[in-house]
């Protein structure tokens, strides 16, 4: 058993090769290759998934604040046009009551000059009384004072006529706020007629009236005066 164990391990025979070339080379010349088979693999580098960048999750929005910023703001727009319109409203109506009060001005002073020269034979004392009673102030006075009042009355009646009064034009000239007087230029013509009816030539006249307004706006005739010294 000892000798074919012996011979079954017989060691590894080498092949030999020789190089290239003729075939009467060498012996020397004869080299030996020994191919090595490597035992191990190469390990491939793991290539990782390039992950898609996702936008940031959105908030949501504040549906409540939103309605109520929105209502808040609406309300603030809303307050400031009331506000608005409410300050044009007190100015328009501001300027239409001065406009209202010189306009009134100026109707007084128009139904002074109207009262002072207009009567008829029939009327001359409800004529002459209605002046009055649309006078205060300096021309009040004067009408008061003495017989002033039947003086006139007689006069009208001496002229044996109708007198008519006709306004060509007035305009407010000034306003004096403290005094509560206003100066109306008056321009009127007047016409009077006898008793069979004949016209004498109408007469114009220009005159400075002034008109007062008391607290309680009633105005009246306060004073009388002709324009640059003329009739």
């Amino acid at each position: 058993m000892t000798e074919e164990t012996a011979s079954n391990q017989r060691p590894a025979r080498r092949r030999a090769s020789r190089a290239a070339g003729p075939t009467g080379a060498a012996a020397g010349e004869v080299t030996t290759t020994t191919v090595a088979v490597g035992t191990s693999t190469a390990t491939m580098p793991r290539v990782s998934k390039p992950i898609p960048l996702k936008a940031p999750p959105r908030r949501r929005a504040h549906r409540r604040m939103v309605a109520l910023v929105a209502a808040v703001v609406l309300g603030l727009g809303t307050a400031t046009l009331g506000v608005l319109g409410y300050l044009m409203l007190g100015q328009q109506r501001q300027v239409d009551d001065i406009q209202a009060r010189n306009e009134r001005f100026v109707d007084a002073g128009k139904q002074t000059v109207i009262n002072m020269f207009s009567y008829t034979q029939d009327t001359i004392d409800e004529s002459v009384s209605r002046f009055i009673d649309g006078t205060s102030g300096p021309l009040r006075d004067m009408m008061s004072q003495g017989n002033n009042a039947d003086n006139l009355k007689a006069l009208f009646r001496d002229t044996q006529a109708s007198s008519e009064a006709v306004i060509n034009g007035a305009a407010l000239e000034q306003v004096d706020e403290i005094a509560g007087n206003a100066s109306v230029l008056v321009a009127v013509r007047v016409t009077v007629t006898d008793l069979d009816g004949l016209n004498s030539p109408t007469r114009p006249y220009r005159l400075r009236v002034i008109v007062h307004e008391d607290d309680t706006g009633h105005m009246t005739g306060y004073d009388l005066k002709y324009p640059d010294g003329g009739n």
